[in-house]
């Protein structure tokens, strides 16, 4: 292992970090130019973190570790994922331990540390919004798993260095119905996890739809800060994730330096796209009824189901 796989791993983590609320500006102002509206521009998100970080913190009374801990372990498991997953190359100091199933564990560990932490505050709405958030989380960690396996299945492991690079070498799997299948199934939960129309609505305090929100109703300061800078890292990894699975063109299988510069532009370029063909998107569609959410999901569900059944069919095990 050279220095250019230690050097995309700390490019996609200081790309994600860094980029995460340009991509955020990005795609809110797209939308407002859409919409008829001037928009605030797109380092706007920057421009809010400095603004909450010279502010003082200030906790609820009766809050403990729970609520401390919810805005740390979302931006460190966004970044610990961004370091796993191969967006740039597949060939990293941590590639061996880029598993699927590890990644989708990450995301669940940051969902449940902001689901506690809202109901660490005894408010009616942090409970509202756990509870919420939970019930998501149930219908969509099943479906990340299904869709993980009938990706997995083709290249007999889970670890994504090797499916993505399966997927560079053999371009017919990213035409077979199950690859399609189970990234349509997680293109749907990428909308769910990342609190994206129609499952959720990012710019919305109604408490009858709300469900991020809900539960970081109470933060201020350097903490909400933190949150929502969690929040955009984890829409940029999940972008970036489903960017190197769709379309895997341009990531690095070798050490050099050359490649690796170029996987980063090309990480950069995909995860630009697709946030802003999300954006658009989200122009012409509603969100859909709260009790009306677990339908979705369910589809995607059985998305991911019919991903692995083919996937098995095709490869005649």
């Amino acid at each position: 292992m050279n220095g250019a796989g230690t050097a995309a791993m700390a490019g996609q983590v200081v790309l994600v970090t860094g980029g995460a609320p340009l991509l955020t500006g990005l795609m809110r102002q797209t939308r407002a130019v859409l919409e008829g509206r001037a928009g605030a521009g797109i380092a706007q998100p920057w421009r809010d973190v400095r603004k909450l970080l010279r502010k003082r913190p200030v906790s609820p009374a009766g809050t403990g570790p729970a609520f401390r801990a919810g805005p740390l372990l979302p931006a460190v498991t966004a970044a610990v994922i961004a370091a796993l997953v191969p967006m740039a190359s597949t060939v990293t100091p941590v590639s061996g331990s880029a598993d699927l199933i590890v990644v989708v564990a990450l995301l669940a560990l940051g969902t449940v540390a902001l689901a506690l932490a809202g109901l660490d505050t005894g408010t009616a709405f942090g409970g509202m919004g756990a509870s919420r958030e939970m019930t998501v989380a149930a219908l969509v960690e099943p479906t990340i798993l299904l869709a993980a396996l009938a990706l997995s299945v083709p290249s007999g492991s889970t670890n994504l260095a090797h499916i993505v690079g399966d997927r560079i070498h053999d371009p017919v799997r990213l035409a077979s119905p199950s690859g399609l299948l189970a990234i349509v199934a997680l293109a749907v939960v990428t909308l769910a996890e990342t609190g994206r129309l129609p499952v959720d609505n990012p710019s919305t305090h109604l408490e009858l739809t709300m469900i991020h929100e809900a539960m970081v109703l109470e933060y201020a300061g350097p903490d909400l800060a933190l949150v929502e800078l969690g929040a955009q890292m984890r829409l940029a990894v999940l972008l970036g994730l489903l960017a190197s699975l769709a379309a895997p063109w341009g990531i690095a299988t070798t050490t050099a330096p050359g490649a690796v510069v170029i996987g980063l532009v090309l990480f950069a370029v995909k995860v630009v796209v697709l946030g802003t063909g999300l954006a658009v998107a989200e122009v012409f569609w509603a969100k859909v009824r709260l009790f009306r959410v677990p339908e979705l999901l369910a589809g995607s569900f059985l998305l991911a189901l019919l991903s692995v059944t083919a996937s098995y069919f095709l490869t005649g095990e």
